[in-house]
């Protein structure tokens, strides 16, 4: 039988992807140029991520 995860370490990256997203949503809400770069960057790497996530799940 598996040793039970620690709620830190279950929680560690949806945790990080939802501040990832704020903090797109933030920059992409308060300025030009270069944040708006920064803004489709940190909203694009959820997205990444779920996509590897579900790819990974089918095999």
């Amino acid at each position: 039988m598996k040793k039970p995860q620690s709620l830190r370490r279950i929680f560690a990256v949806p945790l990080l992807l939802a501040l990832l997203s704020v903090a797109g949503l933030v920059v992409a809400l308060t300025g030009d140029g270069w944040r708006d770069g920064a803004a489709w960057i940190a909203l694009g790497i959820p997205v990444l991520v779920a996509g590897w996530a579900m790819k990974a799940r089918r095999r």
